[in-house]
């Protein structure tokens, strides 16, 4: 249909983690209009991922498989889950710097790890008697539904924020660009997706999936339960309310798109060049460094290599 009728269809599609192995799929797939990914990584702590029964997510694969939708010009644009029952402020934290330094993903959204009602996990944790929000409004991926074993409520709410704000820092903005440019993507929808994934969290106080241009508050509906406000209270707040977001967004689409034209006017920008970037060969016999980090903890069932391997 693109390349015979002429139609210009593009495609948002949602794909495994390893489907990098289907010889010319990801070629296919952008031929046939998809420009951008979507994969859930879930982790990249191998006990976490045993948790969620993933066992296909292969992380030693993870950069490859990202560099090779990138040498299809496609964006990658990943799910990460906070909140497993290992996960801890600082394992999290640690995580989420090595994902930004080794794995070239552009687009890195959170969630916590919820028991969906329904699901196995919500019936395992009733019949454990663990503790879960009662409130079925919360059960929507970004807030704390359940007890954790090493974290509190607040701990695991306050790391959920500061998810975000660690993934989309100023520096971290220009190295996705840069390494957007290197490898041809359109820089340009590169940082729309950047300012709407961070104001979302950051600016609007919600999951970059519920995000909308205009935030609509009806006054006269509000959960059962709450009064409805006077008109004399209600406008006047809103309007500052919507002044001041729209302020904020304003600067934060000014920062980010003054940091693509500081990327696009790089001498040699084409040849940029990090460990994210940087291909396994079999002469080098290099594994990611992060692969390294987590070898005692994978697995042998999982077919990965060890870190005697891994250290060759």
């Amino acid at each position: 249909l693109r390349e015979q009728e002429g139609f210009k269809i593009r495609l948002l599609l949602q794909v495994d983690t390893l489907c990098h192995r289907i010889p010319g799929f990801i070629e296919k797939a952008a031929r046939a209009g998809c420009n951008m990914v979507f994969i859930g990584l879930e982790n990249i702590n191998p006990e976490s991922l045993m948790g969620t029964k993933k066992r296909q997510n292969k992380i030693w694969e993870y950069r490859e498989m990202l560099q090779a939708w990138r040498r299809a010009k496609v964006m990658t644009w990943a799910g990460y889950i906070l909140g497993f029952p290992t996960d801890t402020p600082e394992s999290i934290a640690r995580d989420i710097e090595i994902i930004k330094r080794e794995l070239p993903v552009d687009i890195l959204e959170f969630f916590c790890l919820t028991p969906l009602p329904g699901s196995e996990d919500h019936k395992n944790l009733f019949l454990r008697q663990v503790a879960m929000d009662p409130d079925m409004n919360k059960y929507d991926l970004e807030h704390v539904c359940t007890a954790h074993p090493l974290m509190s409520k607040e701990e695991w709410e306050r790391v959920y924020m500061n998810a975000w704000k660690i993934y989309y820092t100023d520096e971290h903005v220009e190295t996705v660009l840069r390494r957007g440019v290197a490898s041809g993507l359109n820089p340009r929808k590169i940082v729309d997706a950047l300012t709407v994934f961070s104001g979302a969290a950051h600016i609007e106080g919600v999951h970059p999936l519920q995000f909308g241009f205009v935030r609509r508050k009806v006054r006269t509906q509000r959960r059962q339960g709450l009064p409805i406000e006077n008109p004399l209270v209600f406008y006047p707040r809103r309007a500052l309310e919507f002044s001041l977001t729209a302020w904020r967004w304003m600067r934060l689409m000014r920062r980010y798109r003054a940091i693509m034209r500081r990327v696009l006017e790089t001498p040699d920008a084409a040849g940029y060049m990090d460990e994210a970037l940087r291909p396994s060969t079999p002469e080098d016999g290099a594994l990611p460094h992060f692969v390294q980090v987590f070898a005692d903890k994978i697995p042998n069932t999982y077919g990965a290599p060890t870190r005697e391997a891994a250290s060759m």
